[in-house]
């Protein structure tokens, strides 16, 4: 079971690089995810949280977690 504090801090988290930068970890393409799950994630707490992420859209949890996104 995850902490709801990890997951909410996730998917707030912004991109710091690539095709995606600047965008909340929750609104990367289910296909980037789906890359990186196949080339490795980076190392440390963003491959953590990117891991997390491939989890979440992989069973169609998004769609909860929306009402835990902030504004910004």
């Amino acid at each position: 079971m995850f902490d709801p504090q990890v997951i909410k801090e996730a998917i707030n988290t912004t991109m710091p690089f690539g095709k995606y930068a600047g965008r909340k970890l929750i609104e990367l393409p289910e296909p980037y995810l789906v890359w990186f799950h196949q080339k490795g994630f980076p190392q440390g707490k963003l491959g953590q949280q990117l891991a997390l992420l491939y989890e979440i859209k992989l069973n169609g949890l998004e769609g909860m977690l929306k009402p835990l996104i902030t504004k910004g």
